[in-house]
């Protein structure tokens, strides 16, 4: 029990350690591989027309936007 929680805390200042570097960075997290943009697409839905949920999604977005407080 004693090596478990000696490798726990190692993990969790590991954790911690990595986490306060990328507070104090303040960069945006990325891929290692570029993502979508590496295979040529432009957005994740690469439809010419969303499906109806996707729709749905956008609406509900927009109207979020519109009534957000600025």
């Amino acid at each position: 029990m004693g090596l478990f929680l000696l490798v726990f805390a190692i993990f969790l200042v590991v954790v911690l350690a990595m986490s306060v570097g990328f507070i104090v960075q303040q960069k945006s997290i990325s891929g290692s591989c570029g993502g979508i943009s590496a295979l040529g697409m432009d957005k994740a839905c690469d439809c010419d027309e969303p499906c109806d949920d996707k729709k749905a999604r956008m609406e509900k977005e927009q109207e979020w936007q519109k009534n957000r407080i600025h």
